[in-house]
């Protein structure tokens, strides 16, 4: 084989990753999901009223073991594993694109090969977030010593009102933005891949970096704004996971058809 032929049959592996989309196409995504959250709206409201109990109830658990130093890290750790737990709202935007019956026993009736690969990234996702809650309380220690937790009024103004609570919130942001981006990348396409396509795990998960990766400028868009919602939630007293939660999982399920096909 001489070189041109070599040259010809070469191909770019960044092309099958590469879309070239403009940067605001994930608006286009919001817009879709929200079509498909009020299409059944029942079915998307009931799961996100569940997700919004789960995290209280989360919550109520740290104050109850006195664990409440954990409640910011657990919020950060909340979107880690958010992906995972969209997996039935991913379904159901499945299900209306193929026009088939939506159901919220069928949002959450996966079964088979594909359920057992869903499991193992979202085992990945835990792993990911449970590293990240003993990072977060290596960082308090790191900065504010070995001491007894002495409440959540007081580790607020410890936190938000001296320099080292500063330092601890700026290093903290940036170690749980690495863990953010990584697990963002590596579910961000992987979950709805596995409902769409008869790929493993593993393979899911890399093609989703991939895919991230190679489409850096949208999926910082994207990225900022699920982060966007997630504090809009926390303003409004977690309240607000009963729309935006649902809403996301669907606009995550467009997107992926749209940058992941």
């Amino acid at each position: 084989m001489n070189t041109k032929q070599a040259e010809v049959q070469f191909v770019n592996p960044r092309r099958k990753f590469t879309k070239n989309m403009e940067w605001n196409i994930p608006f286009r995504w919001l817009s879709a999901g929200w079509a498909d959250l009020w299409l059944y709206p029942a079915t998307s409201l009931l799961y996100g009223s569940f997700i919004f109990l789960l995290s209280v109830l989360v919550i109520y658990v740290l104050f109850i073991i006195n664990a409440e130093y954990l409640i910011f890290s657990a919020f950060a750790g909340f979107m880690i594993i958010g992906p995972a737990l969209a997996l039935g709202l991913y379904e159901k935007s499945r299900r209306i694109s193929e026009r088939e019956t939506v159901s919220m026993a069928k949002m959450l009736s996966i079964r088979g090969k594909t359920l057992g690969q869903i499991l193992l990234i979202g085992v990945v996702l835990g792993l990911i977030m449970v590293m990240w809650l003993r990072a977060a309380f290596l960082l308090y220690a790191l900065f504010f010593g070995m001491v007894p937790f002495s409440g959540f009024d007081h580790i607020i103004s410890a936190v938000f009102s001296t320099p080292t609570g500063w330092a601890l919130l700026v290093v903290g942001s940036a170690v749980g933005g690495l863990f953010a981006s990584f697990s963002f990348a590596v579910s961000a396409f992987s979950i709805p891949m596995l409902l769409d396509k008869k790929v493993d795990a593993f393979t899911a998960m890399g093609t989703s970096m991939a895919l991230a990766w190679h489409n850096m400028k949208v999926a910082i868009v994207w990225g900022f704004i699920v982060l966007t919602l997630f504090l809009l939630c926390l303003a409004t007293g977690l309240f607000g996971l009963v729309i935006i939660f649902p809403w996301l999982g669907h606009s995550t399920w467009h997107a992926y058809k749209e940058i992941g096909c």
